[in-house]
Formats: structure tokens, C-alpha cells, sequence
């Protein structure tokens, strides 16, 4: 009864908003037919006579948490097990499809029966991964009829989340106790659980799997942007994001537009969130501006900027924006200074990790709610710094990049809590492991 009216109530949330969810499908329009639970035959052939893990990765950060995760889980389990991926953004599916193989992965499907069965049916999963909080209330029911174990792992409860489900305990406490297994990035993420309705028994805390992420393959867009840079320090600027009028990029450029770009001569590297912005920002910065891919183009035709940092007009590149996916990470590694971002908006911020791995001084806003333990961890050895403002972010972009000396020992100390903290992921294998045996 419960689940026929939610999915009762979620038609009508579908009809009652249509337009916004009319543009959404625009967005999500690929894949759509798997969305609404076609399996492709690919598929079902990738995973005939293999016994089945179904790993969810919602977007890009998540399958990159995920792949050494779903490569250490095939290994320990050995021959006649596969891994097959889902992801619900279509960057996600790209890189996943990079990362795993185009016939083990696929759209998420929506969280209608007819849509959940089809899947269920067609892997026969011995255990369902989620990663993160990527919690659907029919899933988890049908993957319960079904008799297959349920995991999230990498687990986080943000305070906006850990709020509305304090609110909504009755309700959520329920979908909570669907699940067979928590594993927690944090003790305060174990507690904010069990508080919110989890089982106490299944809840363990084993770590961020985000420590264990492995140094970026090469990339050809890292190569570029050094030869663009021609010797000129590089400040990265990821993961940013906009809203209502006011984006991240333009504070970050606002910091970077005086002492730092006119005495310093640094090259900007902008790596919006999202994809649909890319054009954009490329159009609004307002100095002589390349995009990642336009590098690749100049290089195949022995364009100049690649070697002297010249764009076509003669002038030194000042701005790229990366428009390419899954490159981040290694644009990071030839960062002299790195901005991360959804932390000058209140977004809750992403992985400061990413660049501290590679020894690169970090600068985030004060909105690092995602990623509390962390930076906590990076504040406690000077590894990181925090900031309010773009006048703020100014002044710390001027100071790392005139003292070279204070930078490399702030980003090496950031290095040292990436190193220290690493291990989660043979944590969470165990775990999962033990469970499907189980």
C-alpha cells in the first residue's frame, strides 16, 4: 500500500510539473528508453553466465570514486563475477564508459516499478552498491522482494540533509532501514545516520573513498596548457558553479584580473560544472579566452599558441576554459594554485582533495559543508585555506603566488593528509565482500 501511493504521488508530481520536468528531459534525454527500463541487449549480454555487483554512480565524481572501488571488488571476488555501472548524468555515462567499457554500463532507471523490475530481472544482481546518497524508495522495496542486499557506501549526510531528515524521521527512517549496509565516510556521518533512522548495526564508518583515488592518467589537455602557460604560473579554478546571476567564475576572475594577472602573469584555467555552461563562461570573461578542445584543434594544425602561449591574434591566451570531461584531475597536477569551487556559493563545496593529492596549494570559499571532514583535517596543518569573498580570495591568490616557498610547504602539508587518510577503499571492499558471501 505504501508503495502504490508513492508511486501514486510521484505521477502526479511528474504531471503537476511538467514543464520543469519537460526541460529536464531535454537535459536527460540520452538514455532515456534505458531511464524508463529498456535493457540494452549489450547488456544482458555482458552479464550472461557472470554473477553480478551493480554499482550506481550518479555523475562524475562518483564514477571516480567508483572505479578503483569496482576494479578491487571484480579482483577479490574473482572469475565469474562483473561489475556493471549505472549513472544517472550523462558526463557520468561518458566517463563511465571510459572507465569500465560501454557494455557494462548504463542509465539509472527511474524509480517506477516496471522500470526497476526490468533491471532486477535482467542482472539477477548478488548485491546492489550505491555510492554516496542516491537513495530511491522503489529500488530499495524491490531490491528487498528480490533478495538483493543493498550498500551505500561512501556515505555522506550533509547538514541540509541530516535537517530535513531529522524532520521526516517517520518516513525516512523507514527507507533507511531498506538498506542492508552503510559504510560512512565519517563518524559524525555513522552518527548523523543512526539518528536519522539507520540501523545501528548496519552502519560502520570505513572512510572517504575519495582519499584512495589513484593520480590522474595522462591528458592530453594537461600537456597543452603547460605549452600554452609557457613557463607563466597556473592557477586552476574547478568545479565551479552559478546561480540566479551570480556565477564563481566571474569572483575567481574578479581575484585573478589585477596583481595576480597583470605583475604576475598567471594563465586562469576555468572548469565549470556543468557542461551547458561551458559556451558561456567562454563568452564572459571578457580577456582573450581558449577552450580546451579548441587546444587540441590548434595542435593538430600546428598552431603557434601551442608553443609560445600566443593565441591567433598574436597575444598571450590569459584565459582557458576546460570543456572537456574527466581531464580535472590532471589539470590539477600542473596547477601552481587551485580554487575549488560550489564553495563561494552556498553549495556545500567539492573535493579539495583532488588537487592536494598532487602537493597543489588549495583555496576554497566558506561553504565546505560536503566535504566538513576534510578541510577540518587540511585546516588542522595549515593544508588549505578558506575564504568569504572574491577581495579575500584576491589577496590569498597574490600571496601564494608571490611566496612559491609558502605555497609548496601549505600544498605539501595538503599532500600529507591525502596520504594519511588513505584506505577506505580496501575498508569498503572488505565489507561489501563479507555481505554478497553472506
Amino acid at each position: 500500500m505504501g508503495m502504490a501511493l508513492y508511486s501514486l504521488l510521484l505521477m502526479v508530481g511528474l504531471a503537476v510539473c511538467s514543464p520543469w520536468w519537460l526541460a529536464r528531459m531535454v537535459r536527460y534525454r540520452a538514455g532515456m528508453s534505458q531511464r524508463l527500463g529498456r535493457v540494452p541487449a549489450e547488456l544482458q549480454a555482458a552479464v550472461a553466465g557472470r554473477q553480478v555487483v551493480w554499482l550506481h554512480a550518479v555523475s562524475v565524481g562518483e564514477v571516480l570514486a567508483a572505479t578503483r572501488l569496482g576494479a578491487e571488488l571484480e579482483a577479490v571476488l574473482g572469475a565469474g563475477w562483473v561489475v556493471m555501472v549505472s549513472t544517472t548524468t550523462a558526463t557520468g555515462q561518458a566517463l563511465a564508459r571510459e572507465r569500465f567499457g560501454a557494455a557494462r554500463v548504463f542509465y539509472y532507471p527511474l524509480d517506477f516499478a516496471w522500470a526497476v523490475r526490468a533491471y532486477l530481472r535482467a542482472l539477477q544482481p548478488k548485491m546492489l552498491v550505491l555510492m554516496e546518497s542516491e537513495l530511491w524508495p522503489r529500488m530499495l522495496v524491490e531490491c528487498g522482494r528480490a533478495g538483493v542486499p543493498v550498500a551505500v557506501v561512501n556515505a555522506r549526510v550533509s547538514d541540509r540533509s541530516y535537517a530535513r531528515g531529522l524532520r521526516v524521521k517517520a518516513i525516512w527512517g523507514r527507507v533507511l532501514r531498506h538498506v542492508d549496509l552503510f559504510l560512512a565516510q565519517s563518524e559524525e556521518d555513522a552518527r548523523r545516520l543512526v539518528a536519522m533512522g539507520a540501523r545501528v548495526e548496519a552502519v560502520q564508518a570505513t572512510g572517504n573513498l575519495k582519499y584512495d583515488v589513484r593520480a590522474a592518467r595522462e591528458s592530453w589537455v594537461a600537456e597543452l596548457i603547460l605549452k600554452v602557460a609557457a613557463g607563466r604560473p597556473i592557477v586552476v579554478a574547478g568545479s565551479t558553479v552559478g546561480a540566479d546571476r551570480v556565477d564563481e567564475e566571474r569572483m575567481v576572475v574578479a581575484a585573478w584580473r589585477g596583481t595576480a594577472r597583470v605583475d604576475l602573469n598567471a594563465l586562469l584555467v576555468l572548469a565549470p560544472r556543468h557542461p551547458e555552461r561551458f559556451e558561456m563562461i567562454e563568452h564572459s570573461t571578457g580577456y582573450r579566452t581558449l577552450t580546451a578542445s579548441s587546444l587540441k584543434v590548434g595542435v593538430r594544425s600546428d598552431e603557434a599558441f601551442t608553443e609560445s602561449g600566443l593565441g591567433r591574434d598574436g597575444l598571450p591566451v590569459e584565459v582557458i576554459v576546460l570543456d572537456t570531461i574527466g581531464d580535472l584531475a590532471a589539470v590539477y597536477g600542473i596547477a601552481d594554485l587551485a580554487f575549488v569551487g560550489g564553495s563561494l556559493l552556498p553549495h556545500g563545496g567539492h573535493n579539495p582533495l583532488e588537487p592536494a593529492r598532487f602537493g597543489v596549494p588549495v583555496v576554497m570559499g566558506s561553504s565546505f559543508e560536503n566535504f566538513r571532514d576534510i578541510v577540518t583535517k587540511m585546516q588542522a596543518v595549515d593544508g588549505i585555506r578558506a575564504v568569504q569573498n572574491d577581495v579575500e580570495l584576491e589577496e590569498v591568490f597574490v600571496e601564494l603566488l608571490t611566496d612559491r616557498a609558502a605555497a609548496r610547504a601549505m600544498g605539501e602539508r595538503g599532500r600529507r593528509v591525502f596520504e594519511e587518510q588513505q584506505g577506505a577503499t580496501g575498508r569498503a571492499v572488505e565489507a561489501l565482500v563479507g555481505m554478497v558471501r553472506r
